[in-house]
């Protein structure tokens, strides 16, 4: 049973640490090999995701489950992020809100079968993270 569970709680680290690693290494190539500028509300986003790749992959290694309440607060906050960014991509809105900075966060670089766009990625990658986070403390709680 405890070895089962053992196994349960790497496989959610890796999880958790592969979204954060695959979503960092797709906004680095977006802005640095697509040249995609990012828009002010993209770098509130990377400033919650980056740390992630870091911190989930130490906790991986050393398949330390206390890392999901340093972890949950920085997904949460980035999530709230990518979700506003996405919303505000995505619904009717005044242009004037959208300009955040030199380049406006109702840019739309990417979409993807006419709805996917990089805020709703990581978005995606914020919710996967959280629900291996929350999935991991079920567990912490049960062994």
């Amino acid at each position: 049973m405890k070895q089962e569970v053992d196994k349960k709680i790497s496989f959610y680290l890796f999880i958790a640490w592969a979204a954060a690693v695959l979503a960092t290494a797709g906004s680095l190539y977006m802005s640095e090999v697509m040249k995609f500028a990012p828009c002010s509300l993209c770098w509130f986003q990377r400033i919650f995701m980056y740390p992630l790749a870091i911190i989930l992959g130490i906790a991986y290694s050393k398949e330390d489950t206390g890392i999901v309440s340093y972890a949950l607060p920085l997904v949460v906050i980035g999530g709230l992020i990518s979700l506003y960014h996405t919303v505000l991509q995505k619904l009717p809105h005044d242009s004037k809100l959208a300009a955040c900075g030199p380049v406006s966060c109702q840019g739309d670089y990417l979409n993807w079968f006419g709805f996917i766009t990089i805020p709703m990625l990581a978005l995606v990658a914020f919710i996967i993270i959280a629900a291996a986070l929350l999935r991991l403390r079920k567990l912490d709680r049960c062994s």
